[in-house]
């Protein structure tokens, strides 16, 4: 190709601000709204960023002053727990003093007392007195002779021969007295079992 073939070929190069001002003119100038819609999406997405970090910092506060108020809950629970604790046996003791009390008055009035009859009156008084207090607290007295042998209310000591068919398995003799308290065994009987 020579020379005047390629100017023939060749065009005149796009006046780029003809295109601007014709796209002013028409109103369609591409660069300007791309701009415009970009600066609002970004616009939009910062408030939605600002407002999730609020809500986070808020959920976040909501969180430690729980996690405070379930902190002091614990410690008060426990400190009431071992105040219980310490005063259930106060009030049990303070329960317990007037029958020592009495005790007292008993022996006392028992060293110049000849008769026995009146001092056995008198424990017996006493020891009525402080099986009414116990159950008045819960605690009862297990019945253990003659029933069938139970591992879970009775301790076992002896195991004798039964002297009928229709006694093997069963309590013949209590040693030591168990109870309950409130329906759970405080201390087991102290039995023995026929074989």
């Amino acid at each position: 190709m020579n020379e005047k073939e390629y100017k023939e070929t060749e065009q005149e190069p796009i006046d780029d601000r003809t295109l601007e001002e014709n796209a002013v003119i028409d109103g369609d100038y591409a660069g300007d709204s791309e701009d415009t819609q970009a600066e609002q999406e970004v616009n939009t997405l910062e408030n939605q960023l600002a407002d999730l970090q609020a809500q986070v910092e808020k959920e976040k506060k909501e969180y430690l002053f729980l996690a405070a108020e379930f902190d002091n809950y614990r410690k008060r629970t426990l400190k009431e727990k071992a105040e219980i604790i310490k005063n259930g046996g106060e009030n049990v003791l303070k329960g317990i003093l007037p029958i020592v009390d009495d005790f007292e008055r008993g022996l006392k009035a028992a060293e110049g007392e000849s008769d026995a009859k009146s001092v056995l009156e008198g424990m017996t008084l006493i020891y009525n007195k402080l099986v009414k207090y116990l159950e008045s607290m819960g605690v009862k007295e297990m019945t253990s002779t003659g029933e069938e042998f139970n591992s879970d209310l009775h301790e076992a000591i002896a195991q004798v021969p039964a002297p009928s068919e229709d006694m093997k398995g069963k309590v013949l003799d209590t040693v030591q007295k168990g109870y309950m308290l409130n329906d759970k065994v405080l201390r087991h009987a102290k039995v023995a079992v026929a074989q």
